[in-house]
């Protein structure tokens, strides 16, 4: 004879009052749902602050860059290419040095391929350190044979080497180019005046840092017309711009904090509420 079975007992679910929205609507909880809206809000705020600070201008006030100055107010040779003066157009006098003009390809302009005619121009004072010497890209042409051409032509007529005053944009050097196997060494592709200067004859002076980018105005027009040379193009530098991804990271940090106030506002009141219904589900079974 088989003993029979106790009947299985069931667990008692408690299904009464209060839910979830009742618990969270009592005084205590809707006063700490002030607060944490309260600290939400500031770290809302706290984030706001950071992400507009992240992106700012490097320069509170704008430099003029479009007004012709003397190079010898923006730079000069042992400081180098300054922040305030880079891009800036400057005003000379001086010589170019027959016999030392250079090919710098490829360069585009307005869109197309090319090259650069760079000379060397001796400074004279007062607008410039006199005797220093300048690398100047005196203009573009079509292509490097091109300009192998306007090299010649320029430097045939005597009035070339003569005293000028020229004006263009005072621009930083580039950074090197590794020539490519089997090339010339000598082969220039970016603007660098340090290593121009160690190709350019009598060379016992300074050299600036930069060079001159030519304008077609101040008198260079009858030298850009007779080598047949294009204008460079010269435009004027962005206003410089700093990204702070740190107060970035930062701004980001708060909005997570505000959510989180929230969030530990809502988990501490469904924990209130799972723990009265767990009560009175241990008072249903003990009855």
């Amino acid at each position: 004879m088989q003993p029979t079975p106790h009947p299985r007992q069931k667990r008692p679910e408690y299904l009464g009052d209060p839910t979830l929205g009742q618990v969270m609507r009592r005084p205590r909880w809707i006063l700490a749902l002030v607060f944490a809206m309260l600290v939400a809000a500031v770290f809302a705020w706290l984030g706001q602050w950071q992400m507009d600070s992240a992106v700012r201008q490097a320069a509170v006030e704008e430099i003029d860059t479009e007004t012709p100055r003397p190079l010898a107010e923006v730079s000069d040779t042992l400081m180098g290419v300054t922040d305030a003066g880079a891009g800036v157009v400057v005003h000379l006098e001086g010589s170019f040095v027959p016999g030392d003009s250079r090919v710098v390809a490829p360069r585009v302009n307005d869109g197309e391929s090319g090259a650069w005619v760079v000379g060397h121009l001796v400074a004279d004072g007062p607008d410039a350190e006199p005797g220093a010497h300048l690398a100047v890209a005196i203009g573009w042409a079509p292509g490097e044979a091109e300009a192998e051409q306007a090299i010649d032509r320029i430097e045939a007529d005597p009035a070339f080497g003569e005293p000028r005053t020229v004006e263009g944009r005072f621009m930083p050097p580039e950074g090197p180019q590794v020539p490519k196997p089997g090339e010339d060494p000598q082969v220039l592709r970016t603007m660098i005046p340090a290593f121009l200067a160690n190709v350019w004859t009598g060379v016992e002076s300074p050299v600036y840092s930069g060079y001159l980018v030519l304008h077609d105005e101040g008198g260079s027009e009858a030298l850009l017309a007779e080598a047949q040379l294009d204008a460079v193009d010269s435009v004027a530098p962005l206003p410089a711009e700093t990204v702070n991804w740190l107060n970035i990271f930062y701004g980001v940090e708060w909005i997570v904090f505000a959510g989180f106030a929230l969030f530990l506002w809502y988990r501490l009141t469904r924990d209130a509420w799972e723990k009265e219904h767990e009560l009175k589900l241990l008072q249903a079974a003990q009855e």
